[in-house]
């Protein structure tokens, strides 16, 4: 059943990327790109995001590296990785690794729409008294909006495939700040 929702999901993300690309190729021949540049390396920035949370007896630390391919000034193409360490003290320690497909359009150059398919791997174990192991693969589809500016984007995405009882995630939506240079 998993897999079926997964491969919907999956779906999901090719058609909007379809209709991402299509909508960028007719902009890109209405106002041409000023960028002639042949060069696959010249059109791929590296970036991501890192992130930090301590305090109570909590601890967060988010790597998150991602690479895109500008295939125009409106529309991007990328993958990235993440890996995300949480302990909260005397309850549990938390490991979520994993890849995404992240797909961007920039209709205005300040404004940025993202979508972006996840897969995490999700190991948690309890501690004393409340001795726990769980591991599980968790699948996020983020369809996110941000204001553009230089080189970062800050914004917010909405997990689209978010359920009460996620263990990976507390909430559907999650801001973020975006850096690619």
């Amino acid at each position: 059943m998993k897999n079926n929702h997964l491969s919907h999901f999956l779906n999901l993300y090719l058609i909007l990327t379809s209709l991402f690309v299509s909508f960028s190729l007719s902009a890109q021949f209405q106002n041409r790109y000023s960028d002639s540049s042949n060069n696959f390396w010249d059109k791929v920035q590296f970036g991501g995001g890192l992130g930090l949370s301590i305090g109570s007896g909590y601890t967060d630390i988010s790597v998150a590296p991602s690479a895109i391919y500008n295939v125009n000034q409106y529309f991007s193409v990328g993958l990235g990785a993440q890996y995300t360490y949480a302990k909260l003290k005397n309850s549990y320690t938390s490991n979520l690794y994993g890849g995404s497909l992240i797909t961007l359009f920039n209709p205005l150059p300040e404004v940025q729409l993202s979508v972006e398919l996840e897969q995490l791997r999700v190991n948690v174990t309890g501690i004393s008294p409340n001795n726990f192991t769980d591991d599980f693969w968790n699948t996020g589809l983020f369809l996110g909006a941000g204001y553009r500016s230089g080189n970062a984007t800050i914004g917010v995405r909405y997990n689209v495939l978010f359920k009460q009882n996620n263990r990976a995630y507390s909430d559907a939506f999650m801001p973020f700040i975006r850096f690619y240079f």
